[in-house]
């Protein structure tokens, strides 16, 4: 039990692949409840029902459990104020949202999606922010009742006060305001009587007794409308900490159209999960020169939620490797430097099922790491010369790189078999024949035109892995066709 009252939680949503800022704030969310003697709490939030999938959700959950965080309630082992999964919950969110409708703080919204396409772009045109103009607020009460009855699709919105601010006090932003009239009018139950995160977030956060909000700072404009919530409710909001985003070493965004940005990634790389949260962790605390190795332990000890930094974390690849450098030789003993490593080559039975995939295609043993060393190494070693002799130009090449790149992103599941399928498509989208397409896809994963059978290599490396090489695949015959022009 909290010995504080103290209740933190982490709500990832399953869209994807575990990113490793989720795991970031994942972490000041546990190193917080460590030091204030309080819980920390997992909640699944999936009312994305197009693009929340189980196969996401198990990531989610082995991701966390990889990267060494417990969580004394959640999903998987329950606790006292569940479900822990807003799919779950879906019945308890409607009685709220007719509450705000009976007291007048929200309205029904009848507005198709053309209309509000339209709204949007003339309020840009116009150089206005876009936000709901309020045209369904101008219904009585009698005409809305004759458009539900007619069967007309409708959303639940909220009021939005018109004049004056939003104070509160965010603890890393100190003394925070912003301008009611720059806050739209959210959408709280969609279409479909599923809620928006906003209204799933805050109910959840109330029912389950959440004490401190601990995010990420692209969510500081949205707090207006939470505590607007709150209010509406007769609620007393949680303390809201808004995290710098983590960032690349310009500054940019991390993101994964830029970078490794999966858990997976690291994990198969070889990162240790140690290494990650000791590097993770060096942002919310202070040190001294040449403190830099720390458990988690230390990291909880070192832990000062108020003297926190408004700077961006800067994801700094170099640190990272130095860390694990560190960590592989000077904490593991031998015994266990040899556990990790075979530990490491098994994830995802890459060993073994590589084994078994190559042992049809070599004369003798020592063929092996020249067939299949591609399944444990960082980087294939792509240049020029390794496309250079494919049949297809390099335009054609880049073409299918680009496309599988694209459509990969979209594959709800990652198998053998979902692989097969979604190449076949793109084959035919193309108007090429698989064997062409197969080609610069071998080369990309394994930098050799003989490989391992391609879809089930594909699926051994996993999804985060194809990613990267993918896009280093098409950085390299970019360069290709650059230079034929």
């Amino acid at each position: 039990m909290t010995t504080s009252g103290v209740r933190v939680r982490i709500a990832p949503s399953p869209t994807g692949e575990p990113h490793v800022g989720t795991v970031y704030i994942a972490l000041f969310n546990y190193l917080f409840a460590k030091k204030m003697g309080g819980e920390f709490i997992l909640r699944i939030e999936d009312t994305d029902a197009s693009r929340s999938t189980p196969e996401y959700e198990q990531k989610v959950l082995d991701a966390l459990r990889w990267a060494g965080l417990e969580w004394s309630e959640g999903p998987d082992v329950g606790g006292p104020y569940g479900p822990y999964r807003q799919s779950d919950r879906k019945d308890m969110y409607w009685p709220y949202a007719q509450d705000l409708l009976d007291k007048g703080h929200a309205f029904r919204c009848f507005c198709t999606p053309e209309r509000l396409d339209k709204m949007r772009e003339d309020q840009r045109a116009s150089g206005k922010a876009p936000g709901y103009d309020g045209l369904c607020l101008r219904y009585s009460a009698e005409e809305v009742t004759a458009k539900m009855d007619a069967g007309e699709a409708s959303v639940v919105r909220m009021k939005i006060p018109t004049e004056g601010s939003c104070d509160f006090n965010d603890g890393v932003y100190g003394d925070v305001s912003i301008p009611w009239n720059s806050v739209d009018m959210q959408v709280l139950i969609k279409a479909d009587g599923m809620p928006t995160y906003h209204m799933a977030n805050v109910i959840d956060d109330h029912l389950m007794k959440i004490t401190h909000v601990a995010r990420g700072e692209e969510w500081l404009a949205s707090v207006p409308k939470h505590i607007l919530l709150y209010r509406y409710f007769g609620w007393t909001e949680p303390k809201f900490m808004h995290l710098s985003l983590m960032r690349n070493a310009d500054k940019s965004k991390l993101s994964k159209r830029k970078n490794p940005t999966s858990i997976s990634y690291y994990s198969a790389l070889g990162y240790l999960p140690e290494a990650l949260m000791n590097f993770l962790g060096l942002f919310f605390v202070q040190i001294a020169e040449g403190e830099e190795l720390l458990s988690m332990d230390d990291l909880a000890e070192k832990f000062d939620p108020d003297n926190l930094s408004k700077a961006g974390a800067i994801f700094d690849i170099q640190k990272l490797d130095w860390l694990n450098g560190r960590w592989l030789r000077e904490k593991l003993t031998p015994e266990e430097f040899i556990a990790r490593t075979f530990e490491w080559a098994s994830e995802n039975q890459r060993l073994t099922e590589g084994l078994k995939l190559a042992q049809s295609r070599i004369s003798k043993l020592g063929e092996l790491p020249q067939l299949a060393g591609f399944l444990l190494g960082n980087d294939v070693g792509l240049t020029p010369a390794s496309f250079a002799g494919l049949k297809t130009t390099p335009a054609d090449t880049l073409e299918i790189i680009n496309t599988v790149q694209a459509d990969f992103e979209k594959m709800p599941e990652w198998t053998v078999e979902s692989i097969d399928q979604e190449l076949r498509a793109i084959a035919d989208k193309l108007g090429k024949k698989l064997r062409v397409v197969t080609p610069p896809l071998f080369v990309a994963m394994s930098g050799s035109q003989r490989s391992l059978p391609l879809f089930d290599s594909m699926a051994l490396l996993g999804r985060s892995v194809v990613r990267q090489r993918l896009k280093i695949a098409a950085t390299v015959v970019s360069s290709m066709v650059g230079a034929e022009k």
